[in-house]
């Protein structure tokens, strides 16, 4: 179903997927989709034939969200999450695309503890940013060859004269008194020549650095996360990769990577259809959405 969401930021067109477990009663999970430059929501080369996410929603019941990019926000159909501009809450791209989602919540009566948001590239960067501007309605974040929040004030050539905990805390003071543990999954690359693998390795150090922010405002450590790593090795036809996770003492997972040999800047899974995809895996629409249902906000409506 295709919609447009108005508002005082603008307007952004979006396509909705229902499962067939959608009945209007029974809340359903929401998963937004963020694609990348040179990509659509649902149109050319498009984000819901990359991910066919639909398939996977029809299977475990969720919806699925696709905004847009309108041509004349970018040049290349990016979403800006290296403009300054779009990067903070009540304005701009945040705040069309947080409209966007509390607009499918009560249009089609989802459950709003349950709305997660995935992003690819520059999408990834801007599902970062909703992550921080707007921790009162996305519940996950997974990023997809994507950055940190403040990404465009690191210098390529001198990156450690912007350490991460610098752009921590600009993500930190974004969440405001709206501050709450938004997990983040890290998908990326160890061949990305766009996005360097460095910047995924920032991306975990920083987002690590925005939950010691919100846990007592200071950057001590405080929650004691404990590191896993698990290897998974190559076979014919799929690549190898090292899955880290990092843990609270309560159990719940605050930051889960997954590191991915042989993958450039592609969107890995094995069904994927576009310019931007590897069939070689490991399933990124797979691991996203074990990810965002494992992990609720206080409040969800969802059992088992």
């Amino acid at each position: 179903r295709n919609h447009v969401h108005d508002s005082a930021a603008g307007a952004v067109r979006f396509q909705v997927h229902l499962p067939p477990q959608h009945d209007g009663t029974t809340r359903l999970p929401v998963v937004m989709a963020l694609h990348g430059c040179a990509m659509t929501g649902y149109g050319w080369n498009s984000m819901k034939a990359t991910t066919q996410f639909n398939s996977r929603a029809d299977r475990e019941g969720f919806i699925v969200v696709y905004p847009t990019q309108r041509m004349f926000r970018n040049t290349v159909n990016c979403w800006n999450s290296a403009d300054p501009r779009e990067q903070q809450r009540d304005t701009g791209e945040p705040a069309l695309l947080a409209g966007v989602a509390r607009q499918v919540v009560e249009t089609y009566n989802a459950d709003p503890a349950q709305v997660h948001v995935v992003g690819a590239s520059s999408g990834a960067g801007t599902a970062v940013i909703l992550a921080a501007t707007y921790p009162d309605v996305f519940a996950t974040v997974t990023s997809v060859a994507g950055g940190e929040y403040g990404l465009n004030q690191v210098d390529p050539d001198d990156p450690e004269s912007t350490p991460p905990a610098y752009t921590a805390r600009q993500a930190w003071a974004q969440m405001g008194d709206r501050a709450r543990h938004v997990p983040l999954l890290v998908i990326h690359g160890e061949d990305d020549e766009v996005v360097p693998p460095l910047v995924a390795d920032r991306l975990v150090a920083h987002w690590t650095a925005v939950h010691d922010f919100v846990d007592d405002g200071l950057l001590n450590k405080s929650l004691e996360l404990v590191e896993a790593t698990e290897t998974v090795p190559g076979v014919p036809g799929r690549h190898p990769y090292t899955k880290t996770t990092l843990t609270a003492a309560d159990g719940s997972s605050m930051v889960e990577s997954y590191m991915v040999e042989g993958l450039g800047h592609a969107w890995p899974g094995t069904a994927g259809d576009g310019m931007f995809t590897d069939h070689a895996g490991p399933d990124a629409g797979a691991a996203a959405w074990d990810f965002a249902r494992r992990h609720p906000m206080s409040g969800s409506t969802a059992t088992g």
